[in-house]
């Protein structure tokens, strides 16, 4: 979908359906035809109810009307809401170009909204299904007084990149495995000059000593790849910023075999992987100014006779042992080793997403992603970055009790805790070990990732949780140190 930003009023665009929105206890904004769409809402047959919806025509253009409910209340996630099911009847409607008024007293945060909501519910992962003939949207245009084209590109372009994570998360494990998502990485460097982008096999894996992660691997036919990609943007500022992502591209749990029931699902524990990637890629795209080292740990965690086994002993990078309690927690001793290749790669700040726990998901549902994090500083900047992006997070604590329950009985560590009890909160523990001090937060995204009901996710599937907020947390880090260190005179 092309998307551009407007100065003209909606019925002066070329657009065949024009989107108004109106508050609760107000009149219609751009109304026409000495005020049909006031009348609709006098009769009520309109409502300005949040995401009610009625239809009105100017000549051969269509009018939805949408309810945004109090203008209190209104902000840019329920931009993207009303976007959604705008977009969803100018689908039914066969519409060609829709135009979106921005609501008066809103500006490039509402209109960035917008731009979002109807971008992610156009997604449709359609990759396996004969060709549909159903007419799309092809056009998005957003009308304001100011012009917004700086802000409509950029949230175009971070929606479309949550859109391509989407994509990654919702193909399934047999043409998506390990070497598949490395080749699909290894492109951003040919589409941008910015990146550069390492690959690594199993054979180097092992050769760096990296035994957590290839304890994992070792048991499918499939051979790991650990993905580094460097990011560096124009007039780059602060510090080495680490994105790690977890990349399970299928977890079985090894022998500790998850139920059947929902195996299927767990195509989607690379999520995290997905979300880094495509992170750096609208970084590069936005070109913005910042340093960037990600790596991602790709590989599956099957069953087999070269498996490891619970009660197997492997030593991570940084020479730390550490009891194979369950084979399942395979994320955990994936993501340590990677934090240890980051702080031996130089970078000054950490931030792993992962799909790593069911607990976090019993703790926060589908709502908030999980936050541990070991440096106050680094948690709000991650916490205004997630605000900002409209990816909320809830902070979880860290404490020495809890780092005490991943202590090993015959290792130092044990990747699953005995006490059945913060369950999220120990698995960020293991990781916090393997920091080294350097200010890392953990976001476990196992609650975010897919399946999530809003109005912009269109059926079961993968989100793109992720995306929106790295991107924001990475230019924060840059605006910070631009901040510290401001030009001098000549």
């Amino acid at each position: 979908m092309r998307v551009q930003a407007t100065t003209a009023t909606p019925y002066a665009t070329d657009a065949d359906t024009v989107v108004v929105g109106v508050f609760e206890g107000e009149r219609v904004e751009q109304d026409f035809g000495g005020g049909t769409l006031q009348s609709l809402l006098d009769r009520g047959e309109a409502r300005a109810t949040f995401k009610h919806l009625a239809l009105a025509h100017e000549d051969s253009r269509r009018v939805l009307l949408v309810g945004l409910g109090p203008r209190a209340e209104f902000d840019p996630e329920r931009a993207r809401a009303a976007a959604a099911v705008a977009h969803a009847r100018a689908r039914e409607l066969a519409a060609g170009a829709l135009c979106w008024q921005v609501p008066s007293g809103f500006g490039e945060e509402v209109a960035a909204g917008l731009v979002q909501g109807t971008l992610l519910h156009a997604y449709r992962f359609e990759r396996y299904r004969p060709a549909s003939d159903e007419k799309r949207v092809e056009r998005l245009l957003i009308a304001a007084p100011e012009r917004l084209e700086q802000t409509v590109r950029e949230a175009a372009i971070l929606a479309e990149a949550q859109n391509r994570a989407r994509a990654l998360g919702d193909t399934p494990a047999n043409d998506l495995p390990p070497s598949v998502l490395a080749d699909y990485a290894a492109r951003l460097a040919d589409r941008h000059q910015s990146i550069t982008v390492t690959i690594r096999d199993g054979s180097e894996i092992r050769a760096l000593a990296m035994g957590a992660f290839a304890a994992v691997a070792q048991g499918s036919d499939q051979d790991a790849r650990l993905i580094q990609i460097d990011y560096r943007g124009p007039d780059a500022a602060g510090p080495l910023l680490g994105m790690l992502g977890k990349g399970v591209t299928f977890d079985s749990g090894g022998l500790s075999l998850k139920p059947a029931q929902h195996m299927h699902e767990m195509k989607f524990d690379m999520c995290g992987a997905a979300a880094v990637i495509e992170a750096v890629a609208a970084l590069a795209e936005l070109r913005a100014p910042v340093r960037v080292l990600a790596l991602v740990g790709a590989t599956e965690n099957l069953p087999s006779g070269r498996s490891a086994k619970p009660g197997d002993i492997v030593r991570a990078l940084d020479g730390t042992t550490i009891e194979i309690d369950n084979t399942d927690a395979e994320g955990r001793l994936v993501l340590a080793d990677c934090l240890c290749y980051a702080r031996r790669l130089g970078c000054e700040r950490l931030v792993d997403v992962a799909t790593l726990t069911g607990a976090v998901q019993v703790a926060l549902g589908s709502t908030y992603a999980g936050l541990m994090a070991n440096d106050e500083q680094w948690a709000g900047l991650l916490q205004e970055a997630a605000a900002a992006a409209g990816e909320p997070v809830w902070r979880l604590p860290l404490h020495p009790e809890y780092a005490e329950m991943v202590k090993g009985r015959d290792a130092q560590l044990t990747n699953r805790a005995k006490r059945r009890e913060a369950m999220a909160i120990t698995a960020a523990e293991l990781l916090h070990h393997f920091a080294g001090g350097l200010p890392w937060a953990h976001l476990d995204i196992a609650g975010t990732a897919w399946d999530v009901p809003r109005p912009y996710f269109v059926g079961a599937g993968a989100t793109g949780f992720g995306v929106r907020l790295l991107v924001e947390l990475a230019r924060r880090v840059a605006a910070a140190a631009d901040a510290a260190d401001p030009p001098r005179a000549g």
